[in-house]
Parts: structure tokens; sequence; C-alpha cells
């Protein structure tokens, strides 16, 4: 009996063996394990290295935005001081600082001492420089003057509203007015101050703004038409040509688009015109106003430096500034975040010079930081001066970084 019973619990303990089909489906459950922990690997590995890399471009950006390669003392530098109230009022050119005031244009030195002024009467004066030369304007009001470094050139008082004035390198300066019997019309002076010629807009829209080329032998005005069921933005060309008998100003070209948008500068990059909007850069290629390939959600300041453009712009609301140099092929060789609070920029032919949260950056042409400063007063304005010097006017006073 003792071996029967233990012949029968050996035959029990036999192993029992797996059907074909079940065989099959542990086979398919453990595929798939290993198919899930490959994909989790594999996605982990993937977040480790965005992880590396974020990490890196973040430092970077911060390291980009910590440290200034030189520490200035506004108040040590060459120039001199004045309050606050006083230090509105002037503006960087030249070998020194134009004053200007509701009665009074003056040029002064980097010392303060004034080389020349005129007596004026002006209610909302404006001043803009424009290389070599001055424009200073009252704003909605009738009259306007230029000057350089050495001297007043002219005073001329205007029909209608002065809204703004653009000059040319050659001394030509178009001046944008109001008018009651129409949207507007565009003045153009030589650099005597011989008024060569009045565009009036009966049917193209108010005047915003215009620029001249570089040989100051076309002027593009931008205007903006309301007066339909929706915006209809217009930039009308002028050639300006000299002859025998004087200059002679006439249509050139007209350009649109059907976009409701409305072109609120403009600007020639060599014969190439480009027209921006509040978040978008147009050219005018083959006849034809054609929006570039750029994604600016905001944009602040548009400047030309060379045959570069430098953008300013912000992805958002409370969204750090960004500059973006775009070259003349259009390509983009350098986009990078500059901080929160732009205060003003400047340039010349080959500088650039952008204050931003007590920094100013300075930028070759080719996007390069050439100089990084942190200041200890809060910058009003500047301008590059004579011998590529920045004058910078703060709220302490008047002075210059080499």
């Amino acid at each position: 009996m003792m071996n029967m019973e233990n012949k029968g619990n050996q035959k029990e303990k036999q192993p029992v063996k797996n059907s074909p089909e079940q065989l099959k489906e542990r086979a398919i459950s453990q595929d798939a394990i290993r198919k899930g922990l490959t994909i989790a690997v594999t996605i982990f590995g993937a977040l480790l290295i965005v992880s590396i890399v974020m990490i890196f471009v973040v430092s970077k950006k911060i390291d980009s935005m910590s440290g200034a390669d030189a520490q200035i003392k506004l108040s040590a530098q060459g120039g001199f001081t004045c309050e606050y109230s006083e230090a509105q009022k002037l503006y960087p050119f030249g070998d020194g600082v134009v004053k200007v005031t509701s009665d009074r244009i003056a040029y002064l030195t980097l010392s303060g001492t004034e080389v020349f002024s005129q007596t004026v009467s002006y209610q909302n004066p404006q001043c803009v420089t424009f290389g070599e030369y001055v424009a200073v304007f009252d704003r909605d009001g009738y009259n306007f003057t230029v000057l350089d470094q050495y001297g007043i050139w002219y005073s001329k008082p205007t029909a209608n509203p002065v809204k703004s004035v653009q000059m040319s390198s050659d001394g030509f300066i178009a001046v944008i007015c109001g008018s009651s019997e129409s949207f507007g019309e565009v003045g153009l002076y030589d650099k005597d101050g011989n008024e060569l010629a009045v565009w009036t807009s009966y049917n193209s829209g108010f005047p915003i703004c215009c620029a001249f080329n570089a040989n100051s032998s076309l002027l593009a005005v931008s205007t903006i038409n309301t007066s339909g069921a929706v915006i209809v933005p217009y930039v009308r060309v002028f050639a300006i040509n000299k002859s025998d008998k004087g200059y002679e100003v006439t249509d050139h070209a007209v350009y649109t688009t059907d976009d409701n948008v409305i072109f609120a500068s403009v600007c020639y990059v060599g014969d190439k015109l480009c027209c921006f909007t509040s978040n978008a850069l147009y050219e005018v290629r083959d006849n034809t106003l054609t929006q570039m390939n750029f994604d600016f959600s905001a944009i602040g300041y548009v400047k030309k430096v060379g045959n570069n453009l430098f953008v300013t712009y912000a992805d958002g609301i409370s969204q750090l500034n960004k500059l973006a140099i775009i070259n003349q092929n259009d390509s983009v060789i350098y986009n990078h975040s500059i901080g929160s609070n732009i205060v003003c920029v400047a340039q010349t032919e080959k500088l650039y010079a952008i204050s931003v949260d007590r920094r100013v950056f300075i930028f070759n042409t080719s996007g390069t930081i050439t100089a990084d400063y942190s200041v200890d007063e809060d910058i009003i304005r500047m301008n590059f001066i004579s011998g590529d010097k920045l004058c910078v006017v703060s709220t302490g006073g008047v002075h210059t970084i080499n």
C-alpha cells in the first residue's frame, strides 16, 4: 500500500504541460512587456537629452544676460551733470548735444558750453537726428528748423500742422502735415530749405511715415486709407531727379496689398524697399508687396545698420524683448533675448547700440556684441557722436563712453 501511494503521489507531482494556445499567449505577453520597456527607456532617454540641452541653453542665456564686460559709473565719465528736468531737453549730436525747449534751440559742447542758439516759439517741440543733420519741429504746430553742429540752416513755416519729418543723408527733408481739405500732405525741401514739391493725398489716405533711399533719388511714403469698409494701405514712391533747371519730383510707383495692415515704418536697404507693420515685414518684390516669413509678434524698433536690419520685438505681453538681425539676403544672422525694458537705440553705418535694463550692448553689423556695459543711472537717450563715441543722456547728465 505504501508503494502504491508513493507511486500515486509521484504521478500527481508530474508537471502540467501547457497547450499551444497558452504558450502562444505567454510569448505574446512577454513580447509586449519587452516592447513597453523599450518604449519607456527610449522616451526616458529622449527626455533626458532634451533636459540636458535645455539646461545648457538656459545656462548660456543666463550667462549672457548676467555679467557685463564692464560696470561704468556714468558720473565719472566725460561730460557734464545736470538735473533730470534739464536732461530731458538734451539730444546727443555731432560733438555735443542739442538742447531743445519751447522757446530756444541751442547746440552745446560736451562740457556744457553753448556754441550757438536760435529763438523759437514751439508749443510741442520734437527733435530728431539724421546723421549729420538735426530737425526740430513743432508737432501740430506750423514750423520746423534744420541745423548741424556748425549752425542753424533754416527755419520754415508750414501752411498746415506738422506731424513728422524725415531727412536724407544729402540733407533733403520730407515734412508730413495734416490738412482740413485732404487726408494730408508731404512737402519736400532741399538742403537750403527750398520747397521742391508738395504732394497732397486726396485718394491714398493719411500719410503715416516716409523714407529716402541711400542716394536721395527716391522718397517712399506710407499711407492708410480708412474711407472704405476696410483699411487699405498704400506705399507711394516719388522720384527726385536733378536737371539743369533744378530738381524735378515725379511719380515713380504705387504699391498696395490685400492685407488689412498699416505700414508704420518704411526703409530702404540698398535698392530694396522694406515696409513694417506691428508684427510683420513686407518687401517689394517684382513690383509687389510681399510678406516675408518672419515671426514677429510685436515689433518695437527697426533700424538699418549698413545693409542689415536690426529689429527688436517681443513674443507677447510680459515676455522678454528680443533682437533679430536680418541681412540683405533676408537671412536671420542673430536672434536672441535682449532684456525686459528697452529704453532707446542708436546706430551708425557700422555699429548698433541698445539700452536695456541699465545695460548697454554694442553690436557690429554681423551681430557680434563688441561691448557690454552695466551703468549706474537710468538712460534717457543716446546717440553715436564723432569718433564712434557713444554719448549718453542719463537722469544725472551727459556722459560719453568710448
